[in-house]
C-alpha cells in the first residue's frame, strides 16, 4: 500500500531528501506540502507540484491530507511547535535538529513526547554513517580498552552560511551549538554509550564582526571584489547575500565544550567556523588504555594505533559512492521507512534529540555565564 508522506516547512534540506522521494521508493508518494511559500513553490517546482496538496497552515494539511507520516523542515524555531502538533496526532515523524532551541520549548517537546504514541526520527545523519558504525564495533569490542577520553573536532570550511544568510539570527537558530554541535555531541553520546552529567563551555566571535550597516548585502558593498567573503567572488559558494561584517551579523564563529560523563571520564569538543580548504576537519579521537581510534569524514578514514604493539590498522572509505552525510542521509530514510511501514524503531529517537538540545542549551548558559552547568531536567 503506497504510504503517504506529509512535509511541513519545504526547505533546503527536506528538499534535498525528500524531493525525490518516489524514486527513492516506489511504495511512497510526496502526498502534501503545508508551507507560507505555497505560490512560490509550486512555481519553482513545476509539474512536480502537480498531485501534491498543498496548504499554508500545519493544522489544516493534518486534519485534511490522510497521511501515513510527516516530515518537518521549518526553521529551527518552529521545530518544536511543529511538532507538538504531529505528536498530538501520533503520526511518525521525522524531525529535523535542533529539536528546540529553548529550555521552554524543550520542556514542552519532552511532556509531549511522553504522552503521544508517535516514533520519531531526528535528523541526525552522522551517527548512522559507516565511519561510526565502524567506530561504534571497535569501540564495543573493547578492541582499544575502555573509552577514557574523547577529543572531537569541527573546523567548517563552508561557515559563510551562518553569517550570509538567515542562519545568522540567532533568535532563530538558537546559536551554532544547536546549529552544528548538536550532531557532533549525539555520536559522541552514541559511541561512548553513557550519560553527559556537567558540561562547561566557552565561545567567541572574533572574525564575524564590524560596523558595516545593518542589513547590508555584498553587491551593494564597495569592498565587493576585495573582500574575501564577498558572495560575488566565484570561489565563494552563494549561501547569502548579507554582508558577514555588518553590525546585525550574529553567531560567535567559535566555540568549545567540555562533557563530564557518569563514570567521571570527559570529553572536549571544538567548532570553528572561519577555517577554510584543507583546514576542514570533522571527527573524533577516542582513547582506551589499549588504543586509539580515530576517524574523519573529510578523509574517509578511521585509524587504529594500539597503544602496547607495534601494531596501526587504517580503514578507508570511498566518499564518492556514499549519499549525504558521509553516507548517512539514506540510513536515516531507510529508518524513517521502516517507522512509517511498522517494521521497526527509530535509531535517533526523539530522547537522543532531547538530550542532545539539551547539552547544547547547556553549552551555551556555561558559556554566557562562565559556570559549570549540571546536564539534568530539573
Amino acid at each position: 500500500m503506497t504510504k503517504r508522506i506529509g512535509i511541513i516547512g519545504y526547505g533546503l534540506r527536506v528538499g534535498g531528501l525528500f524531493g525525490n522521494l518516489e524514486e527513492r521508493n516506489a511504495d511512497w508518494r510526496l502526498a502534501a506540502i503545508a508551507d507560507l511559500r505555497k505560490e512560490e513553490l509550486i512555481a519553482s517546482m513545476g509539474d512536480a507540484a502537480n498531485g501534491i496538496q498543498w496548504f499554508e497552515d500545519a493544522d489544516d494539511m493534518l486534519d485534511r491530507a490522510d497521511l501515513d507520516g510527516v516530515v518537518i523542515g521549518t526553521r529551527c524555531n518552529l521545530h518544536t511547535e511543529m511538532a507538538l502538533k504531529v505528536l498530538k496526532r501520533n503520526l511518525p515523524l521525522f524531525l529535523e535538529k535542533p529539536v528546540a532551541t529553548t529550555y521552554e520549548d524543550l520542556l514542552r517537546l519532552k511532556a509531549g513526547y511522553e504522552a503521544s504514541a508517535s516514533q520519531v526520527v531526528v535528523s541526525f545523519p552522522l551517527r548512522n554513517t559507516p565511519l561510526v558504525k565502524l567506530a561504534k564495533e571497535i569501540v564495543d569490542s573493547g578492541k582499544i580498552g575502555t573509552v577514557e577520553h574523547v577529543q572531537a573536532v569541527n573546523n567548517v570550511p563552508y561557515g559563510g552560511v551562518y553569517y550570509h544568510s538567515w542562519y545568522r539570527d540567532e533568535s532563530i537558530t538558537g546559536g551554532l551549538f544547536l546549529q552544528k554541535a548538536t550532531h557532533d555531541f549525539d555520536y559522541v553520546n552514541y559511541l561512548v554509550g553513557m550519560q553527559p552529567t556537567a558540561v562547561c563551555a566557552m565561545k567567541s566571535k572574533q572574525i564575524f564582526k564590524g560596523d558595516k550597516p545593518a542589513g547590508l548585502m555584498c553587491r551593494d558593498c564597495e569592498e565587493k571584489h576585495s573582500c574575501e567573503e564577498s558572495t560575488l567572488k566565484p570561489e565563494n559558494k552563494p549561501w547569502g547575500e548579507y554582508c558577514c561584517f555588518a553590525v546585525d551579523t550574529g553567531n560567535e564563529d567559535s566555540g568549545s565544550a567540555l562533557i563530564r560523563y557518569e563514570t567521571g571520564m570527559h570529553v572536549s569538543y571544538s567548532q570553528n567556523f572561519f577555517a577554510r580548504r584543507g583546514a576542514q576537519k570533522r571527527g573524533a579521537r577516542l582513547l582506551g588504555y589499549k588504543g586509539t581510534l580515530e576517524f574523519d569524514w573529510y578523509t574517509g578514514e578511521l585509524r587504529i594505533d594500539m597503544h602496547h604493539e607495534a601494531r596501526v590498522e587504517t580503514h578507508r572509505f570511498d566518499l564518492n559512492a556514499m549519499d549525504g552525510h558521509g553516507g548517512g542521509d539514506g540510513k536515516l530514510l531507510q529508518n524513517f521507512a521502516q517507522i512509517v511501514d511498522g517494521t521497526g524503531r527509530s535509531d535517533t529517537s526523539l530522547n537522543d534529540g532531547l538530550l542532545s538540545a539539551l547539552l547544547c542549551l547547556k553549552a551555551n548558559e556555561s558559556a554566557n555565564t562562565n559556570t559549570f552547568q549540571q546536564v539534568a531536567w530539573t
